[in-house]
């Protein structure tokens, strides 16, 4: 089918379906929303992301424990990914679709992009470190749990196992975003956000923020059997793993759909230069 006989069919005038078309639409205006936020705005929200996820690992832990179910525990984390969808807060690893949309839409630069992913990164991880002292504080019967759980990730070397884990992580969560940003619908949404929290968390794969915040619970214990430097070598290809598999294993792939699209909204943002 030609491209004039697909905008002749669809409601709109545009060289996607008309459904793609309210995607990339709501995808690009709250891309630009994000990519211009100030560095106060983009470091609370990004704080609060690191808290309301935390909750979500508390929900994780206080279910693994109480029936060593590794399935049910990722459902009960959904509620940390509820809390992001619905408190509007910024988790780093969501970071991938919406806002590159923005910048290859050239509606925003890249230092606005590297703004947002290192401001928000640094940012989770402070508020994520924060409630789960509070929460080891509160649950010490979650203390054995959290070690445990927190092991699993922080003793793990670099192998194709764990790098395939860490890709996958990425592509779950960016898919979680993409799911999200397709439809309207409130229910629809959190769908998604309970699918995206079953498959991650309950597969137990390789998440940079969601981990981290694992075994910081388990250093705040005091009887972790690794430390930071261990927490560092896991998180720096965990960090490039989930990066990687958001962008090549979802964004690019929804670029390259909409790349028509794109084309047109890149030259009107020359234009209006």
């Amino acid at each position: 089918m030609s491209e004039t006989s697909q905008r002749q069919l669809g409601d709109s005038d545009s060289p996607i379906e008309d459904e793609l078309e309210e995607t990339f639409n709501r995808t690009l205006n709250e891309g630009t929303q994000r990519l211009h936020r100030s560095w106060h705005e983009v470091l609370v929200t990004g704080f609060f992301g690191g808290t309301e996820v935390a909750m979500g690992v508390l929900a994780y832990l206080a279910v693994l424990e109480a029936t060593g179910n590794q399935l049910l525990a990722g459902l009960a984390f959904s509620i940390g990914f509820l809390a992001l969808l619905l408190g509007r807060s910024e988790l780093f690893t969501e970071g991938f679709l919406v806002p590159v949309t923005t910048v290859a839409a050239k509606r925003a630069s890249v230092r606005q992009l590297f703004k947002l992913w290192g401001g928000t990164l640094a940012a989770n991880l402070v508020g994520g470190w924060v409630i789960m002292w509070l929460i080891m504080a509160g649950f010490p019967k979650l203390h054995a749990q959290t070690v445990e759980s927190a092991s699993h990730f922080a003793t793990a070397p670099i192998s194709m196992e764990t790098i395939s884990l860490a890709l996958l992580g990425g592509m779950v969560i960016t898919l979680m975003t993409r799911m999200q940003h397709g439809t309207d619908s409130v229910p629809g949404k959190i769908a998604a956000a309970v699918a995206g929290a079953f498959l991650l968390a309950g597969l137990q794969m390789f998440h940079s923020i969601l981990d981290s915040l694992l075994i910081f619970g388990a250093f705040i214990t005091g009887h972790a059997p690794f430390g930071y430097l261990d927490w560092l070598g896991w998180f720096g290809y965990t960090l490039v793993g989930n990066i990687a598999g958001g962008l090549i294993l979802v964004t690019l792939l929804r670029l390259v759909r909409s790349k028509d699209r794109l084309e047109e909204e890149r030259s009107e943002a020359e234009a209006e230069r």
